[in-house]
């Protein structure tokens, strides 16, 4: 006699006597209940204030789900509204979260749009939260900066050369339709038909977009020619402050003309070409993080459109303070940060700063002190052997969260155009790192 095998009972068309409880269904000490009582805890009254006149006919969804959906979905990796939208009915931990809303993806994407300013106050506040538990401790902090695509197509650009091209054949374009237009003679019967009106409309929008786009190009390079000291009219030729010539080859190029292969892009503006790491060049962002020594927590992001960090090491310490009242007590940062303009500025700073002058290992050795006093005692303080042990931890303590950013979080490109949208859109991922840092530390 063969005996059957006992298994656990599997029924799925059973139907259940009782609704199950939302809160049975992740176990213990998931990352959505940690996201969930975090977000309690916040002050979300400046997401109130914006609908507190809408009236009561205007039943928006609830600013605590949509936060705690947007934290969550970031901290998972998930940063389209579309897939959001999915999510929230397939994903358990979404639909937790959510408690049974199903907002559409215009609607996530609206409410993220909309409240950037509100989401980078929560960044401020869990800083300070997770101060007060004492997973920030302000004594070392290490910054560092990081490339990000911008959602920029490398396609939808121009080089400044091409510009003038195009903005030349366009208007003669423009011009032989104009002048068709008002062509009666009785040969014209007999061509095809043309909608000249839309012609006529689609090129001068063209040419409009390759205008705008070449006077952001010469702006900025006539803020770049008069941070050299050139100005109008100097005929190429170097100048001192009096305006005499100078010694020295001439300028290639009249004050405010870009090279012929600046490009611009058309769908982000804002965005500029920037060296990817392993080669190769993208439209990007620099992404900049201050992280606190004691659990690798992010304390202050920022952005910027220029690919150099040098001059990023003030704008990283003032928003340390802004954003909890204190300085470090040291900070760290690479080679890229090194410019004796900014250790002068600095050397007031209650702030130890600790920066390299080359790559580890390489560090230059010869400094004219007369012409560079701060870097030169930058560099005496590097060969001592406390400056040499403070320095060692930079890279464990920096370089780790941006890691994280794109390989664990996977974000790598951003969702958002426009320089005031990508950096709110920056700190929404540090704080969705954070977060998810900050649960890892409570469950160890």
């Amino acid at each position: 006699m063969v005996m059957s095998t006992s298994y656990l009972a599997y029924e799925p068309q059973q139907q259940r006597l009782l609704p199950d409880a939302l809160q049975d269904w992740l176990p213990e000490g998931h990352l959505a209940y940690f996201i969930s009582d975090t977000v309690d805890g916040l002050d979300l009254s400046a997401f109130h204030a914006r609908y507190a006149k809408g009236g009561p006919r205007n039943q928006p969804f609830h600013p605590l789900m949509m936060v705690k959906v947007l934290l969550y979905a970031y901290a998972t990796g998930v940063f389209s509204s579309r897939k959001m939208a999915r999510k929230l009915h397939e994903d358990v931990a979404f639909r937790v979260l959510a408690a049974e809303n199903y907002p559409a993806h215009r609607t996530i994407s609206d409410f993220r749009a909309l409240h950037l300013t509100e989401l980078s106050g929560l960044f401020v506040q869990v800083v300070k939260l997770a101060r007060e538990l004492g997973l920030v401790k302000l004594g070392t902090v290490a910054i560092d900066g990081t490339k990000l695509k911008a959602n920029a197509s490398r396609h939808k650009a121009m080089s400044y050369e091409r510009m003038v091209q195009t903005e030349a054949e366009l208007k003669a374009q423009i011009k032989a339709l104009l002048d068709k237009a008002q062509a009666t003679d009785c040969a014209e019967k007999n061509e095809p038909e043309l909608d000249l009106p839309a012609e006529i409309k689609r090129r001068e929008d063209r040419l409009q977009a390759i205008e705008a786009a070449k006077a952001r190009l010469e702006a900025r390079q006539r803020e770049a020619d008069a941070a050299r000291g050139r100005h109008e009219g100097d005929d190429r030729k170097p100048r001192d402050r009096d305006g005499k010539p100078t010694k020295g080859r001439p300028y290639q190029r009249d004050f405010g003309i870009p090279e012929a292969t600046d490009q611009q892009s058309f769908t982000d503006s804002d965005s500029r070409i920037m060296k990817r790491a392993g080669g190769g060049f993208d439209y990007s962002y620099n992404a900049q993080t201050a992280v606190d020594e004691t659990a690798q927590l992010i304390v202050a992001a920022e952005l910027t459109n220029r690919a150099a960090d040098s001059a990023q090491l003030p704008v990283m310490l003032t928003a340390i303070n802004a954003n909890l009242g204190a300085d470090p007590q040291q900070a760290l940062a690479d080679a890229g940060y090194r410019s004796e303009a900014v250790f002068e500025a600095l050397s007031q700073s209650s702030v130890e700063l600790i920066v390299a002058l080359g790559r580890e290992g390489r560090q230059q050795l010869e400094i004219d002190a007369a012409q560079y006093p701060r870097t030169a005692a930058m560099h005496e303080k590097l060969q001592s052997e406390a400056g040499q042990t403070a320095y060692r931890k930079r890279k464990w303590i920096a370089e780790p969260p941006n890691g994280w950013i794109k390989a664990v979080l996977g974000f790598r490109q951003f969702s958002l155009r426009g320089i005031e949208k990508v950096r709110g859109e920056f700190k929404l991922v540090c704080l969705a790192l954070n977060l998810r840092r900050m649960a890892t530390m409570q469950r160890s």
